[in-house]
């Protein structure tokens, strides 16, 4: 896992370097949009989305809908050290068995976070990444046995690719995780990688997640294709997602599942800035 992001990160930095960035944001341009950005926005994508399992018969025990709110406030901008911006996010999380009897939630995940942000220039003063190191805490909001929480720090390093592809490579290391479940790491690993690829501007976009657990072949992988159905939708797209693997939740994150879900996604715009214009 450790050779992949390196791996990742050293392809970031080169294609960064040799792409033509003369569409790219400068310096001064993207100072200026992070101070006219609003304090509060979305973080991740915000979603709500309805499937039934691939690897299993299809009952009402086992569809079920699962949706994301996930928001970002801006606490300072630019202001802190190297120029940097500190910001505070939330990301809840819930699967919900709307197709059984009394329509039950299986399980509702919390991910809190605060950390800091930097956008990274290139020689010619133009932006070819944002870095991004983050102190999170992820729980399930259970005592007992069916706890599951787990600390981290984060690291994130986000690159163009060319101009329609963006990589995103993620890295932790976790603390205080093993009360409960000591073999965590076994399937969530100590990082992953995401490549978003826009295949038609404005209108179809394709991404896919790969997390590798330090045990074997456990892990992880979604692959998720958005399309905004008309023009003057703004951010809002129809979602088609498939995840295979361990630990889509907390509570079953040694279980392996494969569901397909389609429904509706409000996709977040924190990227754009990387975006060529």
């Amino acid at each position: 896992m450790k050779r992949i992001l390196f791996i990742c990160l050293i392809l970031s930095a080169f294609l960064a370097q040799t792409t033509v960035f003369s569409q790219r944001l400068t310096r001064q341009q993207v100072y200026d949009t992070i101070k006219a950005m609003p304090s509060f926005s979305s973080h991740q994508d915000n979603y709500f989305i309805s499937g039934v399992p691939t690897n299993k018969a299809i009952t009402k025990d086992n569809s079920d809908i699962k949706y994301q709110i996930s928001f970002k406030q801006m606490v300072s901008r630019a202001t802190l050290p190297l120029n940097s911006y500190l910001f505070v996010t939330y990301t809840q999380k819930a699967f919900w068995n709307v197709y059984r009897d009394s329509s039950p939630f299986e399980e509702i995940n919390f991910n809190p976070g605060v950390g800091v942000g930097k956008p990274v220039f290139n020689k010619s003063g133009r932006i070819f990444g944002l870095a991004e190191l983050k102190f999170e805490h992820e729980s399930n909001g259970r005592d007992s046995l069916d706890s599951r929480s787990w600390n981290r720090m984060t690291g994130v390093f986000h690159a163009p690719l060319g101009r329609r592809t963006i990589l995103s490579v993620k890295a932790w290391v976790p603390i205080a995780y093993t009360e409960n479940h000591p073999d965590l790491l076994d399937y969530v690993g100590l990082g992953e990688v995401k490549v978003e690829q826009t295949i038609i501007n404005n209108r179809l976009i394709a991404d896919l997640t790969i997390r590798k657990g330090l045990e074997g072949w456990k892990g992880a992988a979604s692959a998720r294709v958005l399309y905004r159905l008309f023009n003057n939708s703004g951010n809002q797209y129809l979602m088609l997602e498939w995840f295979a693997g361990y630990a889509e939740s907390l509570i079953d994150y040694n279980q392996y599942s494969s569901m397909v879900r389609i429904g509706y996604v409000i996709k977040s715009t924190d990227l754009d800035i990387l975006k060529t214009r």
